[in-house]
């Protein structure tokens, strides 16, 4: 008389994470794995959801057993309800007599299933029942006469077979004045055992669902976090002597792009241990010899006031070689930092006459303006300014006094150049670049000048590339050189650079 939908559901159990310790990080208490909470909340989520289903599909499966149950009751009060209306009996196409004949033909054609009894009652006769109930209500006046004299026409009512749901038509004879009744009543208690094994059928399924669930949480979390593992393992294992480990990023999920910042927060790492470990190296070999020189020359010290005059003057000497070269080191390793250069919109025009006008008074050379460049660039004049100034010295020293140094700039499309150039002895190709690397300062030739500790084009090339530029030096051994510094520009830059017409 009613069907039923089984549905699956899937039951989980969940772990929660403990409160972390506030303390020391070496003695702090660890919470459950990032595996574990993952696992933990995925199943958490399946059975909330799981507990919702099995619930309300137990409420759905009871009230389409009430309502089936009542319609079934109300179908069967409707069809005696025609027949006392029409009174014509179809067997033999006459008028009922009375009341009871009426009921006893209806319930002679009525076939009860094995959950419903039937029963017609009048007061002139003993009650009448339906062929093969399964319990026989007219039986049980304990239960019927309650039925028979209840105000409503329905309800529900305990009996030795189970709680039964009635119904009940009353009955008057019209000609003769007679009255009666018709109980119908329907068990309830198999529909609703029926449910129940469906909702244990559920939590059964609900609780392979768990397994299932929480297996493949743990398959799926140790699958996203495998690259988390990865940088764990590669962070336990960097230390400041060994930066190479890398992680592999595969993929371009939100994980990969954690491997990706990681491998590059080590690439960051990486260089600035090596600035440090550079600057320590350079620093140290560098300064041993000045340190020695000073230390030579006060344990030689005597009483003769010329010869400590000649020693505080080589000391102090050595002592302002240290201060530069510790300026130049301090300059190069600050090179390595991000702010080292203050871009912004400046005039080339503008900068090159100023640079022109410094580097006048770095030695008695014939110092030309060679060209000049127009247009707004965004470069950090200061920084050019410092890279053009430690060329002029350069030329300075490798040239003679009435020598000619060229300055000069040009602005072009997509980039703005900047160099000095010499009438000096030139660079050998076999030194064109290790001129540029610290404290070198190349094979030279004859009356070649080894004054300066080997920092200034290292400097240069440091600011170069510092605006995303290059040193480009073109020389031949006797023919001077000429270093450019030249510096990309994006055309689109707004305000400039104003390109000079061709």
């Amino acid at each position: 008389m009613w069907t039923m939908t089984r549905t699956t559901a899937r039951a989980a159990t969940v772990t929660t994470e403990p409160l972390p310790v506030v303390g020391n990080a070496r003695h702090r208490r660890r919470g459950a794995p990032a595996r574990v909470r993952i696992m933990g909340w995925l199943l958490l989520l399946v059975t909330v959801v799981s507990l919702s289903t099995t619930l309300v599909t137990y409420n759905l499966l009871l009230r389409e057993v009430d309502r089936d149950v009542n319609s079934a009751l109300e179908q069967e009060a409707a069809e005696l309800r025609q027949v006392l209306t029409v009174g014509i009996d179809r067997g033999t196409g006459r008028p009922f007599p009375d009341v009871r004949t009426a009921l006893s033909a209806h319930l002679a054609r009525q076939y009860v299933d094995d959950d419903e009894v039937a029963v017609a009652w009048t007061p002139a006769g003993p009650i009448l029942q339906a062929r093969e109930e399964p319990f026989r209500l007219g039986n049980h006046p304990e239960v019927l006469d309650p039925i028979l004299t209840a105000p409503t026409t329905s309800g529900t009512a305990a009996t030795p077979a189970g709680e039964m749901r009635w119904i009940r038509v009353d009955a008057v004879g019209a000609a003769s004045g007679d009255r009666g009744a018709f109980v119908v009543g329907y068990f309830i208690d198999r529909d609703r055992a029926e449910v129940n094994s469906t909702v244990r059928t559920l939590l059964l399924v609900g609780l392979l669902g768990v397994v299932l669930a929480g297996a493949a949480a743990w398959f799926v979390a140790g699958q996203i976090l495998a690259p988390v593992r990865l940088v764990r393992r590669a962070a336990a294992e960097i230390t400041e002597h060994d930066l190479t480990r890398r992680i592999p990023v595969d993929g371009r999920d939100d994980v990969a792009a954690l491997a990706e910042q990681f491998n590059a927060m080590l690439d960051r790492l990486d260089r600035a241990f090596a600035t440090q470990r550079r600057f320590l190296d350079d620093a140290g070999h560098e300064l041993r010899t000045p340190i020695t020189i000073v230390r030579g020359h006060l344990e030689l010290l005597d009483d003769d006031p010329v010869e400590r005059a000649e020693a505080v003057r080589l000391c102090t000497d050595e002592l302002d070689r240290m201060n530069r070269i510790v300026t130049d080191l301090l300059l190069l390793a600050k090179a390595e930092q991000p702010d080292f250069v203050n871009a912004g919109l400046t005039d080339v025009t503008e900068l090159t006459s100023d640079i022109y006008a410094k580097v006048r008074t770095v030695g008695e050379r014939r110092w030309r303006l060679e060209a000049i460049g127009e247009g707004q660039c965004p470069l950090d004049g200061q920084r050019i300014t410092q890279a053009l100034v430690q060329l002029a010295q350069n030329a300075v020293q490798h040239t003679r006094v009435g020598a000619e140094i060229l300055v000069g700039s040009a602005v072009r499309p997509g980039s703005v150049l900047f160099w000095v150039a010499d009438s000096g002895p030139g660079v050998r190709p076999e030194d064109a670049e290790a001129i540029f690397r610290r404290f070198s300062r190349g094979s030279g030739g004859p009356g070649a000048h080894r004054t300066g500790a080997g920092l200034g084009l290292a400097i240069v090339r440091a600011i170069a590339e510092a605006h995303h530029g290059a040193v480009h030096l073109e020389s031949a051994p006797g023919r001077g050189a000429r270093f450019t510094v030249e510096i990309p520009v994006p055309p689109a830059h707004p305000g400039g650079p104003q390109w000079p017409a061709s």
